[in-house]
């Protein structure tokens, strides 16, 4: 059994850096709740408002289920309060206004019109609140050809090209293992908001910020959509391989594959001796880059006829004491173990709840987790009555 990662809950010892901020979070599923626990964990206070009865989607989306609920919610949703609000209702929309009014940020991922017919618009809340930061995140955008067109991270990754780049080049498309287009989504969204209160500290003006998960998934193509954009180069699938870079990808070793990178001729060299192979660093045909692009596959031959002699652990540890970039692939428990190891403590436990750790890391005003993910509805009754408080 892998041993179970060391845990590390952050120590309050100053305020966030978002400190005193209140976010009105109608989001759901999976990137606004990531952009809002990140804005949780920046100490902001994250007000979830949900559906009664059934609350965020994810709650349901499970196996695993442990005593707390699905642990796809759980995920997502640390640091928060949850109040449950019927926006069908006068009520709850008059609560939902509300709660807007003592807002800095708000944040929605409805289809597109959706807060507009609830009453909810947010153009309207800014004319209402001027310093207010509006968030909304769209499947395909809000224009009149993509409001009514549903998405989910799958079919971003088919739509948005990243499918056609993942996988075996004599195989099928394939999605990542991660609903990686939601999650940078998130990413970008917390940056937009962020961006948007850093404007309004200087200018003392909200303004709208819009994030779509297919602008994330192009942006997400990065060298490559480079490469198309300037050159007209259309990429595809290539496994494990790297369309500008050789050697860098998985060989097979012994007992199994490990994964190699080498991103520069110089560190070429260093594989090379450590391989016992000098020569191969002077071979015109591998001693650039360019030259190694040319020849790949001759190249994949040596080299694997050479790691066919060890295992991937003992190639591993040889190439990283020579300075070669070189690794196990691991599986989720071995990378937690991986990340103990170099005492990076990658889990937090806040309430009992496991999530992992934020990767920021501030030394003055340091990231902290205050609350495990709330139960549906957790703190309704104390929202509700702070909600009907005079200003």
């Amino acid at each position: 059994m892998v041993k179970a990662p060391r845990v590390r809950c952050a120590a309050v010892v100053a305020p966030g850096p978002l400190d005193g901020l209140i976010v009105a979070d109608f989001s759901r599923v999976l990137a606004g709740p990531l952009a809002t626990m990140t804005l949780a964990d920046l100490g902001a206070d994250v007000i979830k408002v949900e559906r009664p009865e059934t609350g965020d989607d994810t709650r349901h989306w499970g196996p695993p289920y442990v005593e707390e609920g699905a642990t796809y919610y759980l995920g997502l949703n640390r640091g928060k309060r949850s109040v449950a609000l019927d926006l069908s209702e006068p009520e709850g929309v008059a609560l939902a206004r509300a709660l807007v009014a003592r807002a800095d940020v708000l944040v929605e991922s409805f289809r597109p019109g959706t807060m507009t017919k609830l009453g909810l618009d947010p153009a309207d809340l800014r004319a209402a609140h001027p310093r207010l930061v509006t968030c909304t995140i769209s499947a395909f955008g809000t224009g009149e050809a993509a409001r009514a067109l549903p998405g989910y991270d799958l079919l971003l990754q088919a739509t948005g090209g990243l499918m056609s780049i993942t996988g075996e080049a004599d195989g099928r498309p394939l999605k990542t293992g991660t609903a990686l287009v939601d999650m940078l989504c998130g990413l970008h969204a917390a940056n937009g908001i962020l961006a948007a209160l850093r404007a309004r500290d200087r200018d003392g003006v909200g303004q709208h910020v819009e994030v779509s998960l297919l602008d994330t998934s192009l942006a997400g193509l990065l060298n490559l959509a480079s490469g198309y954009l300037n050159a007209g180069v259309v990429p595809h699938r290539m496994g494990n391989d790297h369309p500008s870079i050789v050697p860098y990808g998985t060989y097979e070793a012994a007992d199994g594959p490990f994964a190699l990178a080498v991103g520069s001729d110089g560190l070429f060299g260093r594989l090379c001796r450590e391989l016992g192979r000098a020569e191969l660093a002077e071979d015109p045909r591998f001693a650039t880059n360019t030259a190694r692009l040319e020849h790949r596959a001759e190249l994949g031959e040596e080299l694997e006829a050479a790691f066919g002699t060890a295992s991937a652990e003992e190639w591993v540890a040889r190439l990283r004491d020579a300075g070669v970039p070189a690794g196990r692939i691991n599986d989720v428990a071995q990378a937690f173990a991986f990340a103990e190891s170099l005492d990076l403590a990658p889990v937090d436990e806040t309430g009992g709840v496991r999530t992992v750790r934020s990767p920021m890391h501030l030394d003055r005003t340091p990231v902290r987790v205050e609350r495990r993910p709330p139960r549906l509805d957790e703190h309704g009754d104390a929202i509700r009555a702070w909600l009907g408080e005079p200003r």
